[in-house]
């Protein structure tokens, strides 16, 4: 396979060698062994994997929530595993925007006022705070909306709160966890679009998710076995990703289109960039 000749753009991310091990009383849990793995401005990525593969504790890794006990992470070419508590809550703030499955809004908030919530913490407070909140409740198709509580809202509509939350201190990186769980198939349609518009906004996306139907949204997915990255690739033209068939025993090549980032797939088990799931 020819390799692109576009120049590869220097990371918003870059993990390198990390391990994660949790002590469970005399056992040690290896929650991830030696995952590497970047990801540049403009990047869509989905992270898959079934329970207990480690896709969630490296959610909580690019999130700042936790640290590796072995291994380097950077955002934006600086260590993060170094930092203080305070300073890793403050580059989580100004990088990464949170979308969670529950919504986690306040109940008896106006959508407004969650997302104002994290301009707070940035020392964003009065009229700037109401003008870049309200802006943040346009751009995800709630303008009209920014007084209403959450029981005045449907599931799609939380949703969409909770993205202009993430997106109001404009994060580096946007992470989504099961982002469309707890949603019906036509929310889950249009919350995927509105992720489609952010990306060709020019948004870095990273979706954690055990579905198929959102990981082949994303331009690149990774899966994760075992706490291992078992395969990295990028997603055919139709968006048909088949990375999943790894997790159940078969091998099936995966078509790969060009990447204008400049990402290169990385091959973890196989040169033909074959994955046997």
């Amino acid at each position: 396979m020819k390799a692109s000749s576009t120049p590869q753009r220097e990371p918003i991310l870059a993990i390198q060698a990390m391990s994660k091990v949790y002590q469970m009383g005399e056992t040690a849990v290896h929650a991830l062994q030696n995952v590497s793995l970047s990801i540049s401005e403009g990047d869509y990525v989905a992270i898959i994997g079934a329970s207990g593969s480690g896709k969630s504790t490296l959610m909580n890794m690019i999130g700042l929530l936790d640290r590796p006990t072995t291994g380097s992470y950077k955002i934006r070419g600086k260590e993060t595993s170094t930092l203080s508590k305070n300073e890793q809550a403050d580059m989580r703030n100004q990088e990464i925007g949170f979308i969670f499955q529950r919504f986690n809004l306040l109940a008896r908030a106006q959508a407004v006022r969650q997302v104002e919530v994290p301009l707070f913490y940035a020392g964003v407070t009065g009229k700037p705070a109401r003008q870049r909140a309200t802006e943040a409740l346009t751009r995800v198709g709630l303008g009209n909306r920014t007084d209403h509580r959450p029981d005045q809202l449907s599931g799609g509509q939380q949703q969409r709160v909770a993205i202009a939350r993430a997106l109001v201190n404009n994060p580096s990186i946007l992470l989504a966890d099961e982002p469309t769980g707890a949603l019906d198939t036509k929310t889950t349609a249009e919350i995927l679009n509105l992720f489609d518009d952010l990306h060709q906004q020019g948004l870095t996306l990273v979706v954690v998710t055990h579905e198929m139907n959102v990981a082949s949204r994303a331009q690149r997915v990774i899966t994760l076995m075992d706490g291992q990255i078992i395969s990295d690739v990028l997603n055919n033209e139709d968006g048909m990703a088949r990375s999943i068939e790894k997790l159940e025993g078969r091998t099936t090549a995966i078509p790969l289109t060009g990447y204008q980032s400049g990402y290169q797939p990385q091959n973890h088990n196989n040169p033909q960039l074959e994955v046997a799931l």
